[in-house]
């Protein structure tokens, strides 16, 4: 699918509405665009080591494998793994990855930044470890978006506390995320500031990960961009 594209962009929609009963097609069908989205910016991954950086269940590592990447995962939480990771996956902490420097032609993080309690630290251990030259994918879900709040969006508008009691109330089950513990405030503005301030990366691309049009109209919008940007997809270039 073409990208950026309304029918790209309503496929991924309809795939996310049925992610609770069926996970398999909505992720591998994000695992999919994902890859051709690196491989727009960088190029065929055949041949090449992929380092996927809290890639849950595997399905981004399985997607760049299918392509002929040599993909690694690392996860933190084994519960994430789920019952059939991929082979050689390895239970490890974003903020230190057993990796030595420059190893990966391409580090890859998809919708972790918002997860971490500093993001900063994570981008510079994905840099550590991707060699000069080489390209480093992040996507987060920036917290004023629509579903900031993941499952108990959009009512994180009102504040937290009071969506995560609506969530109970409504499902009869506690929410999985709970904000400063596992679902952190991440915006754009401050992100990109912070990006663009580091030495060691250059800005390749910075755009709506899902947006149908004006994908990067939309994330240079200050103010307008934290509410509609959905989730900010950032591409980075280690400095040689």
């Amino acid at each position: 699918m073409r990208d950026p594209s309304l029918r790209r962009s309503l496929a991924l929609f309809r795939a996310f509405r049925h992610e609770q009963e069926d996970p398999e097609g909505c992720y591998a069908l994000l695992a999919r665009d994902a890859a051709d989205q690196v491989e727009a910016y960088d190029g065929p991954v055949k041949g090449r080591t992929v380092v996927d950086v809290g890639g849950g269940g595997g399905y981004f590592t399985e997607e760049f494998r299918r392509r002929g990447a040599h993909g690694y995962l690392f996860e933190p939480d084994p519960r994430e793994l789920g019952p059939k990771p991929p082979e050689g996956s390895v239970v490890a902490d974003g903020y230190l990855l057993p990796l030595a420097d420059g190893v990966a032609d391409v580090c890859f993080s998809s919708n972790v930044l918002e997860h971490v309690a500093d993001p900063q630290t994570f981008l510079s251990e994905m840099v550590r470890v991707t060699r000069p030259g080489g390209l480093i994918y992040v996507s987060f879900t920036n917290w004023l978006s629509p579903w900031g709040g993941h499952e108990w969006a959009p009512w994180h508008y009102l504040g937290a506390d009071r969506a995560r009691a609506r969530y109970r109330r409504r499902t009869g089950r506690a929410a999985k995320h709970t904000l400063g513990e596992n679902l952190f405030a991440v915006h754009i503005g401050p992100t990109l500031r912070q990006v663009r301030a580091r030495d060691d990366v250059t800005v390749v691309s910075a755009r709506s990960r899902y947006w149908p049009f004006l994908a990067q109209a939309v994330a240079r919008a200050p103010g307008l961009r934290e509410f509609a940007t959905w989730n900010l997809l950032l591409i980075l270039r280690r400095c040689p």
